[in-house]
């Protein structure tokens, strides 16, 4: 409706993507070609192979797990990380899989069944998904790119591509493309907002923009990515994260930001994506546009029950005069 192109116009305003200031670049969360030196920053794992022009996470063959990791804590309150990556193979079309996974997580080096990754991770997860497990939900096409947050409780649900526990995502086209593809994540004052550029554009589109996410200070960066009776060649180019120029309030400056449990204050709980599309709206909390409305709703409710109190008033006069 109007108020969501609101507020999408208002996000514009206020969210563009940072085009990448080097003087915001921090190098100790970074890794880029040629990798060099790269080996006290970054840990490398399972079938991952580091090469000058790309850090293959997986072969183009089946079984395969492989990771990247951070060594280096970040205490960034506002960040961006963007990577570049490339997902190709000789699979046909839905005979490849699995994807690559970006992490923001307490734990690293966890080999797992989650894109190469441990379950019940603490943390801020971007799925790139490219095989679909779930035949039943068709509403969506592949690939498909979707965040998860975690407090460690949560199962990432292979079977439903993760649905059960999603906060949103888009599809897009990452395969096998003949240019370069990225994925921007930012995090700032408790808003997740994930963009892709991957049309040879050299634009951002919105894929994911949620507020009241909640992540501590003190975690990794990773990436990940699986292969399972199909494959493809799961490619980072470069992983760069841009520290974002925030003011926060007193209040939030004391906090310590370590000790914060990673969360989610949502409209709607991630398990209404499966049993009721259109999100639950009795079953919400009433934030503030939705308030809106309902006293929108109630003031015509008015207006019409007036107008028709009117005419049939009016009415009435008349044909008592006629009466007369």
């Amino acid at each position: 409706g109007w108020n969501h192109c609101l507020l999408l116009s208002l996000c514009r305003v206020c969210c563009d993507i940072t085009d990448g200031n080097a003087e915001h670049l921090k190098r100790e969360h970074s890794l880029m070609k040629p990798y060099q030196g790269v080996g006290s920053q970054w840990d490398f794992s399972g079938s991952t192979l580091v090469t000058s022009s790309y850090v293959r996470l997986t072969p183009d063959e089946r079984s395969k797990q492989g990771s990247i990791w951070n060594t280096v804590p970040c205490y960034l309150k506002d960040w961006e990380m963007h990577v570049q990556f490339k997902v190709h193979g000789t699979g046909k079309k839905n005979l490849h899989g699995d994807g690559i996974a970006i992490w923001y997580t307490k734990d690293r080096l966890h080999p797992g069944p989650v894109f190469g990754n441990q379950d019940q991770f603490l943390g801020l997860a971007i799925f790139l998904d490219t095989f679909r497990n779930d035949l039943h939900g068709m509403d969506r096409s592949f690939p498909y790119i979707s965040a998860m947050v975690n407090n460690g409780s949560l199962s990432y649900d292979h079977g439903k591509d993760g649905r059960s526990s999603e906060l949103g995502g888009c599809s897009a086209e990452i395969r096998n493309r003949d240019h370069d593809t990225y994925v921007a994540i930012r995090y700032s004052k408790g808003r997740l907002t994930v963009m892709v550029d991957v049309d040879d554009k050299n634009e951002w589109k919105e894929c994911i923009d949620i507020g009241g996410v909640r992540l501590p200070t003190g975690y990794f960066f990773g990436a990940s990515a699986a292969t399972g009776d199909l494959s493809d060649n799961h490619d980072i180019i470069s992983m760069k994260l841009y520290q974002l120029m925030v003011e926060h309030t007193p209040e939030e400056e004391n906090l310590d930001w370590t000790k914060i449990e990673p969360s989610v204050s949502l409209l709607k709980s991630p398990k209404d994506n499966i049993d009721d599309p259109t999100g639950n709206f009795r079953g919400t909390p009433l934030t503030g546009w939705k308030v809106f409305l309902l006293l929108l709703c109630a003031l015509l409710g008015i207006v019409v029950c007036a107008v028709v109190g009117a005419v049939v008033f009016q009415k009435r006069q008349e044909r008592n005069k006629r009466f007369y």
